[in-house]
């Protein structure tokens, strides 16, 4: 290993703490100084099936899961079957003996065990913290308190519990892993949650969504916390009435945000149409997950870029723009905010399950989040669309006693509905103004991120860019990372001074969504085009091998 990864796997039916488990361990990780990044990975059940949650820790920044673990807990025999190669030479494989017999690594007795306690497999979880508490060194006493912070109901019995496992491990395994501490305790975000912040830092007054995963957990988060920060959190019927309200709440001047995966995108198209021709601020999340339809509910994907770049009917300006990590998340949002009111336009802010969904160890500075500020009007008779240099009109918003006047009809400046030839054309050209009016001052924003120095070029973007980072560091490769945050309008600026390099594109989409859209916007063309598809994410061993075979 080229640094000090330690990676943690507790997988077994959903329903048996197997993600609160791993949160844990994310925690106690980050509580030593350590950065994590932690996975979890689960079937579309409530109960059953296979769920597993991966975290992966160092003393240097971790940007994504490892496969490999150095400890697995496996609650039955599906999960261990599953992991029983997901194992670093001399690891730690954990099993439930009551599920499983006669196979490769230590078991104890977890089913019957917990069988003496109130809320039975529940225990599931605890006993895995118990089994990484002995395999790093920890005594009980840190144990146990760890137990009370993270597990507040049936303390006692929580305890005894773990404390029965922990001893029946401790002959075997205690402190087999020494793990180095790190230099400071960092707080643990979900893309998500950096989304939400972000989102609150520049200034978002209201949130409506119906739930989708993986979107879901930004609408049960701003809710969670609506009265600190004075939100409105909405659960309309439908995608469609979401998108209409929202637009209904910033045609009154209200800061609005949605979010929602592809099908509720679909249903969305035409508010956002609806958004583009009254240029009204508007900010969609859209957390891919596979398609088409339903597709795969809970597993990750990048199919939806071209949807994106191209939702709605009519021709009008669309801000794209997707995260590269989870910081540049919480940034981004803010960003976007900033942007979709400046130019009134709809924006799309594009990320995945994989982003959405995995926690990570983060800075964040809210001193550097935008704050969105639109031109405000003022004063004299008011022209909701008036024809400007940039194509920006003033904004004012009710109660007043000027007309303020929104048309989904083609318009007049005033907002009257009209099919006069020279004031269709006039208004296309009104919002036309606003695209080069966005790219001038886009050209004063960081729009690409490069990370490194050398041949080849690797070209990725969203949360692709975490596993290709990660990849990197474990190989040693020596190249250099460039990541367009915006999408669209695509800074071919700075895009086109790559034409001619020889260049990589990694992505999550079968056809190629990404490469695309750099050719055909910069001329780029990749020797090697590195794609997956089958719902998960990179995992950077592999990554990395497969960098070095077309290097």
């Amino acid at each position: 290993m080229v640094y000090d990864v330690f990676t943690f796997l507790v997988g077994g039916k959903a329903g048996e703490g197997v993600k609160k488990a791993g949160s844990v361990a994310a925690h106690v990780f980050s509580s030593m100084g350590r950065h994590v990044f932690q996975m979890d990975d689960y079937m579309s059940l409530i109960r059953g099936g296979h769920n597993f949650s991966v975290i992966s820790s160092a003393i240097v920044p971790v940007t994504s899961q490892y496969s490999k673990a150095n400890v697995s807990v496996n609650f039955d025999k599906i999960s261990y079957d599953k992991h029983s190669n997901d194992l670093i030479n001399n690891g730690l494989m954990i099993y439930n003996s009551d599920d499983i017999e006669h196979v490769q690594g230590i078991g104890i007795p977890l089913s019957s065990e917990a069988k003496k306690y109130p809320l039975k497999n529940l225990m599931f979880g605890v006993g895995a913290v118990a089994v990484l508490s002995a395999a790093i060194g920890f005594d009980k006493k840190r144990m146990n308190q760890i137990i009370r912070d993270e597990y507040p109901r049936g303390i006692e019995d929580n305890i005894a519990y773990a404390d029965t496992i922990y001893d029946m491990i401790y002959p075997t395994c205690y402190n087999k892993f020494s793990l180095i501490k790190g230099d400071i305790k960092r707080p643990i975000a979900s893309g998500n949650e950096a989304i939400s912040f972000g989102a609150i830092a520049g200034g978002l007054d209201i949130y409506y969504a119906y739930p989708m995963t993986p979107a879901s957990s930004i609408l049960h988060f701003l809710a969670s916390h609506a009265e600190d920060f004075g939100l409105a959190v909405v659960h309309p019927e439908s995608e469609i009435a979401v998108i209409n309200m929202a637009l209904g709440s910033a045609f009154a001047g209200a800061k609005s945000m949605v979010g929602t995966s592809g099908g509720g995108f679909a249903l969305m198209a035409e508010g956002i149409s609806l958004a583009g021709i009254t240029e009204t601020p508007i900010v969609i999340v859209l957390s891919m997950r596979p398609g088409p339809a339903t597709g795969v509910a809970t597993y990750t994907e990048q199919g939806d870029l071209g949807f994106a770049l191209n939702v709605g009917h009519g021709e009008f300006l669309r801000i794209v723009a997707s995260p590269g990590t989870i910081e540049e998340a919480f940034y981004l949002t803010s960003e976007m905010l900033d942007l979709v009111w400046k130019f009134q336009t709809p924006g799309i802010l594009l990320t995945e399950k994989h982003l959405s969904e995995s926690s990570m160890t983060v800075d964040l500075d809210i001193r550097k989040a935008k704050w969105a500020q639109p031109k405000a009007h003022e004063g004299g008779n008011y022209f909701r669309y008036l024809d400007t240099d940039d194509g920006i009109s003033p904004l004012l918003f009710p109660p007043n006693k000027e007309i303020i006047k929104y048309n989904s009809c083609e318009h007049d400046e005033l907002g009257i509905t009209t099919e006069e030839p020279e004031i269709i054309e006039k208004m296309h050209n009104k919002r036309k103004k606003k695209v080069d009016a966005l790219i001038n001052h886009l050209k004063i924003l960081n729009t690409v991120n490069i990370y490194g120095s050398g041949k080849p070029f690797i070209f990725t973007y969203g949360s692709t860019t975490m596993s290709v980072l990660e990849a990197l560091r474990y190989g040693k490769v020596n190249a250099t990372v460039i990541q367009p945050i915006y999408l669209n309008p695509l800074p071919v600026w700075i895009l086109s001074e790559y034409k001619e390099e020889r260049s990589i594109v990694v992505e999550m989409s079968s056809m190629g969504q990404f490469s695309h859209l750099l050719q055909e916007k910069v001329g780029i063309n990749f020797y090697s085009e590195i794609r997956k598809y089958d719902g998960r994410p990179f995992d950077p061993i592999e990554l990395s091998n497969k960098l070095m075979e077309v290097i």
